[in-house]
């Protein structure tokens, strides 16, 4: 393992190195822009020790402001912080505090709890402020800093956290859906995934771990260049699978080459990218299946 880590950290390197900062934009997708960003209640600023004045940020999920160190973010889950983010945070050290760490090796948001030792007050989540950060929008270099991610988390979590089994939102949902049988998949009232439903074939995407399920989007650069990974959306599924999802997203919404798909077209890859659009499609708001259609018939393209 420690042998995949280094190749990783390798890659991700050299593909840092050769990338262009580009200034953040909002993004597109609706999985993506949740609306605009709300303000924390003086109860979340004060257990949180910030001062009341906050600010929007950009990437992530839309609705993050920054309150004095720390970036405030909605819509948490406290069960699933309560086993994540000790994860997070103890990673977070590793990589920051590594002997041989270079400028632009990985690093993770580091989570933050608030002064009575919860890591969610009335919804809210914080992690430490990175000054100068900047939305990555490089598809290559979001996919190397999830390779590291993952195998970092593969060494970090090596049992399926059993927090996973309570989620009941609607990305869970959809994604236990979009690893069903294909014929429970030809059942759903979404066309898109019914779509898919035809197309799947019994074929080992790889083994399953702990993957951030929603890169796309949630990698920033810092100051220095280095990969920052945030918002991570836990999934006990294989890497190629979130991979692929992060090439959707990146091809529907965040104007990456519909040509990055040609990659995805055979095999355990074209597999692991239909169950990633079947997700996608099922978590998402009525009345968008069309905008599926083309990735659709990229990925079945032979």
């Amino acid at each position: 393992m420690d042998a995949v880590v280094g190749l990783a950290d390798d890659v991700l390197r050299r593909d840092v190195g050769r990338h262009t900062p580009t200034p953040p934009h909002p993004a597109t997708g609706r999985h993506l822009d949740y609306g605009r960003p709300v303000t924390p209640s003086s109860r979340v600023l004060d257990l949180f020790a910030v001062p009341d004045a906050v600010e929007p940020l950009p990437g992530g999920q839309g609705r993050s402001v920054r309150a004095g160190d720390l970036v405030l973010s909605p819509g948490r889950d406290a069960d699933v912080a309560g086993w994540l983010n000790p994860v997070l945070a103890r990673l977070a050290v590793a990589l920051d505090e590594a002997p041989a760490r270079r400028a632009l090796d990985l690093r993770v948001a580091m989570p933050v709890p608030a002064r009575d030792g919860s890591w969610v007050v009335d919804g809210w989540g914080a992690s430490r402020y990175e000054p100068g950060t900047v939305a990555c929008r490089d598809l290559d270099v979001t996919l190397a800093a999830g390779r590291v991610l993952h195998a970092r988390l593969a060494v970090a979590v090596r049992e399926r956290p059993a927090g996973l089994d309570a989620r009941a939102d609607r990305w869970a949902v959809a994604e236990r859906l979009a690893f069903a049988p294909a014929s429970a998949l030809a059942r759903s009232d979404v066309k898109a995934a019914q779509r898919v439903a035809g197309l799947l074939e019994e074929t080992s995407l790889g083994e399953e771990q702990l993957v951030h399920a929603d890169l796309a989007g949630n990698v920033l650069l810092d100051a220095a260049g280095a990969a920052v990974v945030i918002d991570v959306a836990p999934s006990w599924r294989p890497v190629l699978w979130a991979e692929a999802v992060c090439v959707v997203d990146s091809v529907m919404w965040l104007d990456a080459p519909g040509s990055a798909l040609a990659a995805w077209t055979t095999g355990a890859r074209r597999q692991a990218a239909l169950r990633a659009i079947a997700f996608r499609a099922l978590a998402d708001e009525p009345g968008h299946e069309a905008d599926y259609d083309d990735v659709i018939a990229s990925v079945a393209s032979r």
